[in-house]
């Protein structure tokens, strides 16, 4: 009996073991009812300390009850897919704090915690399976988005940066005031060959030239098809190393091409370029810049028709 409620157990206990003792000596009929009597007081009292004790135990129980039943109600109106479940909830535990008998409402709530646990395991797993879809969407939606930004920033027929990525970088650059130049390269005679060959020969040498212009040049700097014959390049250098990497462009970009006039006809054309480079100058804005390097570029293409002269 003390074992199932220590705390009003433990007195009676120690009452019964003095009675105990008493009647270990000469036993007579008084001291027996004597003992009788104490014994049934003694069972009385700790009857009622023990229903007070399960009282308070129960009350402390029901208490924690109608905290779980204000939890569910919160998450039911978190999560509305789940709301009418947590109402279930609700009420069961709501129910089972009115239970008197305290095995009763143990059990009830064994089976409520195990059904809130089942609810709650599967809505994690719904949780985890939508962020995971959601992810999913948003990762597509990312490469999309990059792919349409990469065609938006990219010249059609040659593959390089457009105008307006062009313009863009070279406005970044500004901003944060870095060291850089701008070569402004313009093919000679480029009218003649789509005069001559036609437009699709005149493409197909676009084509080349921007794979070679691409290919001489440094992973850092920005390769760009201006317009029309007019090619960019935004060089990650001051004005004597730009003209120096320039150098090398000329040497290996301009020359002999091959290019397809017909079905099973090639032509080979020499292709030259008049090229301008100016380097930013603080107080300089983009349009400032790109009219520095067209002066010096028609300055080259001037002074090159001069001595052909």
């Amino acid at each position: 009996l003390p074992i199932s409620c220590p705390t009003a157990g433990s007195d009676l206990q120690h009452n019964l073991g003095d009675l105990e003792a008493r009647l270990s000596g000469n036993l007579t009929t008084v001291l027996v009812k004597e003992t009788e009597t104490q014994v049934e007081e003694r069972l009385l009292q700790w009857g009622g300390s023990t229903e007070k004790y399960f009282k308070t135990k129960t009350d402390e129980v029901k208490e924690l009850l109608i905290v779980l039943a204000r939890t569910a109600e919160s998450m039911g109106d978190h999560d509305q897919r789940y709301a009418s479940q947590f109402n279930k909830f609700t009420t069961q535990l709501k129910a089972i704090a009115d239970l008197e008998n305290l095995s009763q409402v143990r059990s009830s709530l064994v089976q409520c915690a195990n059904e809130l646990k089942t609810c709650v395991d599967h809505m994690a797993q719904e949780s985890q399976e939508s962020v995971a879809h959601l992810q999913a969407e948003v990762l597509t939606y990312e490469t999309k988005l990059k792919a349409v930004e990469q065609v938006a920033l990219q010249d059609a027929l040659t593959g390089l940066a457009n105008r307006r990525k062009v313009e863009e970088r070279i406005e970044w650059l500004i901003e944060h005031r870095q060291v850089f130049s701008v070569a402004i390269l313009d093919l000679e005679r480029f009218k003649q060959v789509n005069d001559t060959y036609g437009h699709p020969a005149g493409d197909n040498l676009l084509q080349q030239f921007a794979q070679e212009l691409k290919s001489n040049s440094r992973s850092t700097d920005i390769v760009g098809r201006w317009g029309g014959d007019e090619f960019i390049i935004i060089l990650d250098s001051e004005l004597s190393a730009a003209k120096s990497q320039l150098g090398r462009i000329q040497k290996w970009a301009l020359g002999e091409y091959t290019i397809q006039v017909a079905a099973s006809k090639q032509v080979k054309i020499k292709v030259d370029a008049s090229i301008g480079v100016a380097e930013w100058q603080s107080g300089q804005t983009l349009k400032d810049l790109i009219a520095s390097a067209d002066s010096a570029m028609y300055r080259e293409k001037a002074l090159a028709h001069s001595q052909k002269a």
